[in-house]
């Protein structure tokens, strides 16, 4: 397999361009890291450490998240939230393209970035991560989110495993998450010097958001999304057969 490479490229108001690429392990699903600097202090396990965080400081001296964003931190450390920029990504398979506030497009580099950089509380969104959706939607997330755990709930039947139909375990994870955003916020916001620009944080809220939504979506049985599945799908025709 070779590696899967993602290309984000953000055009900056009155000139300018960053390119951020990023490159994932094919088989691992892992982030693939070539910045060999020595990783600022801010990015110590036990700074700003999220409560939930199983890591100790003797085997993960640094956090792998802060370690991994550290750079997009440093590169938007300047530019504000609502600075809209026009943002292509760029993968093998496509292009996209998005005219859009900068935390919107930092949002998006986050998702793949977070669950591929080696945190233990965030290894289960890999999936998503591999199959990413650049400026996904609230809606898009959330089937994306529980169609592939679904998925895997199928290879734990197969297994010989109890699939968790209910989805408890999906929404225990993502509460899970939330506690991670908020340390990786808590982090962001303590380094960045320039108060008024808060781009990088702002995308955590808005990932935060998400997880939120889904939480929420999962309460309410996945209510919201019963209609695309009343006529025509497999659900009718299973209930045809059964008649027959």
């Amino acid at each position: 397999m070779s590696d899967i490479s993602i290309i984000y490229t953000f055009e900056i108001p009155g000139g300018g361009k960053v390119t951020y690429p990023i490159t994932l392990d094919a088989k691992t699903i892992s982030l693939i890291t070539r910045d060999e600097r020595t990783p600022a202090s801010w990015t110590e396990l036990d700074n700003c450490r999220c409560s939930i965080c199983p890591l100790t400081p003797d085997d993960h001296p640094h956090c792998p998240i802060a370690v991994n964003i550290s750079r997009l931190v440093e590169y938007f450390q300047d530019v504000r939230s609502t600075d809209v920029m026009k943002i292509t990504v760029t993968t093998k398979e496509r292009s996209y393209f998005k005219e859009a506030p900068a935390q919107r497009g930092l949002a998006s580099i986050l998702g793949i970035i977070m669950p591929t950089s080696g945190c233990p509380v965030m290894n289960f969104l890999k999936p998503m991560a591999r199959f990413h959706l650049p400026f996904s939607t609230s809606s898009e997330t959330i089937i994306r989110s529980t169609s592939i755990y679904m998925l895997s709930q199928y290879f734990v039947a197969k297994r010989g495993g109890k699939p968790d139909i209910a989805l408890e375990k999906l929404n225990r994870a993502y509460s899970d998450v939330q506690q991670v955003n908020e340390g990786i916020c808590n982090r962001i916001v303590k380094v960045v010097k320039n108060k008024d620009a808060e781009a990088t944080s702002n995308a955590i809220v808005i990932l935060d958001t998400f997880s939120q939504l889904l939480g929420m979506e999962i309460d309410d049985k996945l209510d919201s999304l019963a209609y695309l599945f009343e006529t025509g799908g497999f659900v009718e025709r299973r209930h045809k057969s059964e008649h027959q």
